[in-house]
Parts: C-alpha cells; structure tokens; sequence
C-alpha cells in the first residue's frame, strides 16, 4: 500500500504545492489525485477523503486521513525519520517548525493581493506597503535561518527541510510579482525557481492547460525569471522510442526535441516534457541514450 495525496490546480495551488514538496523532496512514494480548484471536481475528489476539507490532505497507507500541511509534515516526519523532514539539529528544528507555523498563520496580505500563478511574471506589480511589511518579516526569517542553521546548502537549514517546502509558494509568489527584496533573498527565491522538483510541477501546471480567470492581473508580464527551458515543440510521429519513457506504454504523442522525435503515451506526459524537458530524469536518459 502508498499513500494518496488530494491537490489543486498545480498552477495555483499554492498549499498543493506544499503537501506534494514534503513527499517528492523526501523520496516518499504518493499517488496523487487532483480536481479542478472551484469545480464540481474538488468536492468529489475530497469525499474521499473525508473529513478533509481542503487540498492538500492524504490518506495513510492504513486509511487515516490527514489534512493541513502542518500536521502532514509532523505526521510524515514521524513515520519516516530516515528521510530528513525536518533538520537534525534540536535548536535548528526547533526554528523550522517555528517559521512553517508562521508562514502557515501569517502574511495575510501577500496571500490575498499575490495569489500564486506559477504560469505569469509580471514586472511591476505595485505591492502595497502591507505586502511590503510582510516580505520584511519573511526576509527577517529567511536571514535568521540562513545566518545560523543554513551554511551548508542552498536553503534555509543548508539541506532541503519542510521549512523550505513551507515557502517554496512565497519564493513564487516574489518571482511571479517581481516583487522587492534584498540579494540573499533573492539568490534563495532563484534557489527555489531552479530546484527540479519545483520545475517538474510547475511544468505539470502547464501540461494542465487550466486557467482560472480569477487569478488573472492588469499588469504588465515579463517571462518567467526561472531557469529557461531546453526549446521542445510539438511534433507528429513517428519517434525513436516505442514506449514512453514515463508508463512503458505504447506512444501515441510525440514532441520533437534536438532534431529528434520522442514519443509518449499521453498528451499529458508530452506536455509535461515540453514544457521544461531537461527536468524529466527518465525522458532524459532515453535521449541521452538515443
């Protein structure tokens, strides 16, 4: 048995993104059921995971359910200890879980006026001086995790923790609004936009094809500040390869990429690859070998 994880639309959810990060960063394996946010779909998909509410919420390999990412991250951190959920050092953990409390209470004003759109980056967005105080406070935390705990890695306790799961949205958000903070910010905010876990679900927002109108905003866009994509187009058949590189099943969608055709079995697997194809351990192995 696996556990099962209820999201959103990946483009826009931004607590979906956090309930994933805490299994796909941690190497726990999770089969993922996801509805079309403010849809018929969600309600039906939370049924079965009654009492949950919201997205995200998991269901146990023995039934429970458990909802908010708070008490998944615990729940999980606890049933896998071996997988480093949390940091090992007791001052360390003590100060991750403080600051994914804070982030899971808090910045009200960032949330309601920079609602996370993973497929916009706007150059100007005018954040009001209410998100400016929140980005201080979030810059104030970041820099207190990074000065003592985070000198060996990248991220806010050197190694990947929940913590940084915890504010992967709020680095998007910064991306997505272009919105003002200082340089040691900034470098873990391209940290997040870079890391391939963030890039594969971001890419499987695009393959979604969803757009929620109400997340849309009147400001100028500028391309996404991430790391830019292998350039991959849309191709007819037939590939190199017969079976996909993902499911082992027969291809029936294809891209082309480096002057060669490549086959999948689903429009939603080609365009998961299109959309950033470098980020796909198994498509690019099957490249590297083609």
């Amino acid at each position: 048995m696996t556990y099962h994880l209820a999201i959103g639309d990946r483009t826009y959810s931004s607590w979906s993104l956090r309930g994933w990060l805490l299994f796909e960063k941690f190497g726990i394996p999770v089969t993922v059921e996801t509805a079309v946010l403010y849809t018929d779909e969600l309600p039906r998909l939370l049924a079965r995971y009654a009492p949950a509410r919201l997205v995200p919420a998991m269901r146990m390999p023995d039934g429970e359910v458990v909802g908010e990412t708070l008490a998944m991250a615990e729940t999980l951190a606890e049933r896998h200890p071996e997988a480093g959920i949390w940091p090992a050092d007791p001052a360390a953990r003590a100060r991750a879980r403080w600051l994914c409390a804070e982030m899971h209470a808090g910045f009200a004003a960032l949330r309601g006026d920079c609602a996370m759109n993973l497929a916009k980056s706007y150059q100007d967005s005018a954040p009001r001086p209410e998100v400016l105080a929140d980005l201080a406070r979030i810059e104030e935390l970041w820099a207190l995790a990074r000065g003592r705990f985070g000198t060996g890695g990248p991220w806010l306790f050197g190694n990947y923790s929940a913590a940084d799961a915890f504010f992967a949205p709020v680095a998007a958000r910064i991306a997505g609004y272009n919105l003002p903070v200082g340089a040691d910010a900034a470098a873990y905010v391209a940290a997040h936009l870079a890391d391939p876990s963030f890039r594969r679900w971001r890419a499987m927002g695009w393959a979604q094809h969803l757009e929620q109108a109400a997340y849309r905003k009147p400001y100028a866009e500028r391309p996404w500040p991430g790391p830019a994509p292998l350039e991959a187009s849309l191709a007819e058949g037939p590939s190199v390869n017969s079976a996909c590189p993902y499911s082992g099943r027969p291809v029936t969608d294809f891209l082309q990429l480096q002057g060669k055709v490549w086959g999948f079995c689903n429009a939603f697997c080609r365009d998961k690859t299109l959309a950033d194809p470098e980020v796909w351990p198994k498509f690019m192995a099957m490249v590297q070998e083609g």
